[in-house]
């Protein structure tokens, strides 16, 4: 939408907030997405409550109420960003964002090759063990993930010095 309007300068999210409705011609559109940002935000909160309710009940053998398990859950997501809004300012949600979508790849290694460690092993999985050809994918993409988070963290240390 910003792009084919001409628009190429927009870089923060308040930016993108505000001049959607001008250039959609729906005074309602900047409303629409903060509800989609807050859809969003709920998804990826509900899809990490819910690996988390596995890990603890089916691997760590933890179990709690329904109620206790989403309160936890969404005030440690919420704490932090709160934290981080009220320190940091409301100009800074910007960095803000990309620092947390970096801290979200490096991540993604301690999730990946459990994963691929736990669907690859026939006494967990039984008949539902991932083909040899997909282990290979699987460790593979892996592969490339740890590879690029690797390259990110030496790109960063390299501009500190």
């Amino acid at each position: 939408m910003f792009h084919n309007s001409g628009n190429q300068q927009v870089a923060e999210i308040q930016d993108a907030y505000q001049l959607l409705s001008p250039l959609v011609g729906v005074g309602a559109a900047s409303a629409i997405f903060g509800i989609a940002l807050l859809a969003s935000g709920q998804s990826s909160t509900l899809t990490a409550t819910l690996a988390g309710q596995i890990v603890m009940e089916g691997f760590v053998h933890l179990r709690l109420p329904a109620w206790l398990r989403r309160l936890a859950t969404r005030l440690l997501a919420m704490i932090p960003a709160l934290i981080a809004v009220i320190w940091f300012g409301e100009q800074s949600t910007g960095q803000l964002l990309v620092l947390s979508q970096v801290v979200l790849s490096l991540q993604l290694s301690f999730a990946v090759v459990p994963l691929v460690m736990f669907t690859s092993d026939r006494r967990i999985m039984g008949e539902f063990v991932n083909p040899l050809w997909l282990k290979a994918v699987a460790w593979d993409m892996a592969i490339v993930i740890i590879g690029l988070n690797t390259w990110l963290l030496v790109q960063t240390f390299l501009s500190w010095f």
